[in-house]
């Protein structure tokens, strides 16, 4: 068990130092730092002094080994455009895409493996076909025209719900918001279904596949001719082995709903860091993207890291395989 954490420690290790290789890159490879900081009526002078002072003539292997330096501090440099600390600004607009992923995170997995579970119990019902149907909606529209979709609907139409923005906050341990408040929550109706419409009806459609290869194994057999009841045979013998492959493909999912965010945070004007990267694309902000590209990749290394752990947990096959190994 501990030379599986430390392996999977080390590899998760590995990626981080890729990637923020690659955020390093950004800075060498994407416009003039020097000039972003000084302008163009910069002198001569004064582009060697400020190369002098940031290090930019040192070798490329020490500026990036100065660049893990400050990232492991905190410090991801100063935002071109708002002259702010990036670290500062993605602070404050990181808990707005948190709350947004969390709430869409639990609609998916919940309703998900809900809708799988009735679909593969009851899967020649007519509930049970109109929902696999309908599924393929969610796979196979793009997010924006289902939150556009969904704007016309709640919001033009019906009028209901809100269609952009975050509406009022609340203090929660010293973090804004949005969910704790009743204005709040039905602003993050609309962002969190079209967040996790894809994500629902991908662990729906897995749930149901892998339930009903459950349900035609050996053991489901022995277990109907021991005359246990089918709600014990589905939901103590069934449900247990069909989520041992789910955990990894959901794990996958909630890392994705954080990158997806940028396109729905964008149609909703959801003040996350989503739209935050958005808007340093449009300004070639390199601090801000270089640190919202760290953000994601820390985000779904620590989710894959998790789900592996769980994985090995759920799986008591791969703790054998462990043991055999270390022998």
């Amino acid at each position: 068990m501990l030379a599986f954490i430390i392996r999977r420690i080390g590899q998760a290790a590995l990626v981080l130092l890729a990637v923020a290789f690659v955020s390093f890159a950004m800075f060498k490879f994407m416009g003039d730092p020097l000039e972003n900081l000084l302008g163009q009526e910069a002198t001569m002078a004064d582009r060697a002094e400020l190369e002098e002072r940031l290090g930019l003539n040192d070798p490329v292997p020490v500026q990036y080994l100065h660049y893990l330096r400050r990232v492991l501090q905190g410090n991801f440099g100063v935002s071109y455009r708002a002259g702010l600390p990036v670290g500062e600004i993605i602070l404050q607009r990181l808990p707005a895409t948190l709350e947004l992923a969390a709430l869409s995170g639990l609609f998916a997995i919940v309703v998900g493996i809900c809708f799988g579970i009735y679909a593969a119990i009851r899967r020649n019902g007519f509930v049970a076909q109109f929902v696999m149907t309908s599924s393929l909606i969610g796979v196979s529209l793009p997010t924006f025209l289902i939150g556009v979709f969904l704007i016309w609907i709640f919001s033009v139409e019906l009028n209901v719900l809100p269609s952009f923005g975050r509406a009022a906050t609340a203090p929660l341990f010293g973090v804004e918001l949005a969910i704790i408040t009743w204005d709040g929550f039905r602003s993050m109706i609309l962002p969190a279904l079209t967040l996790g419409l894809y994500q629902m009806t991908l662990i729906m459609r897995l749930v149901r596949a892998e339930m009903l290869e459950v349900l035609r194994t050996d053991y489901i057999r022995f277990a109907r001719a021991r005359g246990l009841s089918e709600r014990s045979i589905h939901f103590t013998h069934a449900l247990k082995n069909t989520l041992i492959p789910v955990i990894t493909i959901t794990g996958l999912q909630l890392g994705l709903i954080v990158a997806f965010a940028i396109i729905t945070e964008t149609v909703f004007q959801w003040p996350g860091v989503g739209l935050l990267f958005i808007n340093a694309i449009s300004f070639v902000d390199i601090p801000v993207m270089s640190a919202y590209l760290l953000l994601v990749a820390v985000i779904f290394v620590t989710i894959n890291l998790v789900v592996d752990l769980l994985y090995f947990v759920v799986d008591p096959r791969l703790r054998v395989g462990a043991d055999d190994g270390g022998k």
